[in-house]
């Protein structure tokens, strides 16, 4: 199988027993239906077509997900950031690959024990429910994105997302390199650059540490090109 980026580690890192964390059902037993995993920067947490015997839940970290495409090039369809749900998926095997971004912890959860994690704990299930309905919500706006949106108009709808996600944050921290956010949005790297540039100059953002930390100066002029 080809794999999603030269620096894909192993798939199936150690897991670790989980203790006292609250997105367990009460009273579960840990060994049965959920363990703490840890990945590197560029790891591996599942491959496109592997058997989806787990959906995860971010506790830590940033995990990217997409497809590499038979010409070389990628689609990144989604970043997971912490408390995002992924990985559950309609079939048997998943459709995409998943890779940490930075150092990720997350909740390995049995896809098996789907329905006695509901049962066993109704607010979880609540919790997992509200985050399919946010990951259809992403999808639908994504498509569009890639569909009918400039360059302008992709970088601000990215940026107000990011910055929907730190509540409060006018300051945006982007763990993800520019090559991830192009291919994201469809877009070459020269062109990410290009854009940001131009927000700079047209005082929409302000960048600091190296382009890694953005600063969203002006909020109304953002939603304006997001409408």
């Amino acid at each position: 199988m080809q794999a999603f980026t030269a620096t894909s580690a192993s798939r199936i890192p150690a897991a670790l027993a989980m203790r006292g964390v609250s997105a367990l059902p009460r009273g579960a037993d840990e060994a049965q239906h959920a363990a703490r995993q840890r990945f590197a920067r560029g790891e591996e947490v599942f491959a496109e077509g592997d058997a989806g015997t787990y959906f995860y839940k971010v506790v830590s970290g940033t995990v990217r997900t997409g497809k590499l495409l038979a010409d070389g090039r990628r689609q990144i369809d989604a970043f997971h950031l912490a408390g995002d749900v992924f990985g559950l998926e309609s079939g048997d095997r998943h459709r995409f690959t998943a890779e940490a971004v930075d150092e990720v912890v997350v909740i390995a959860y049995r896809r098996s024990r789907f329905a006695s994690l509901v049962h066993d704990d109704p607010a979880f299930g609540e919790q997992l429910m509200a985050a399919m309905l946010t990951n259809l919500d992403r999808a639908h706006d994504h498509m569009v994105l890639l569909g009918r949106k400039s360059a302008l108009e992709k970088m601000a709808s990215f940026l107000l997302d990011m910055a929907r996600r730190h509540p409060g944050a006018d300051k945006v921290v982007l763990p993800m390199q520019r090559t991830d956010i192009a291919d994201h949005l469809g877009l070459t790297i020269e062109t990410v650059s290009r854009t940001l540039t131009q927000m700079v100059r047209d005082g929409l953002i302000r960048l600091a540490e190296a382009g890694r930390t953005i600063v969203l100066a002006d909020k109304a002029g953002l939603q304006l090109l997001d409408a």
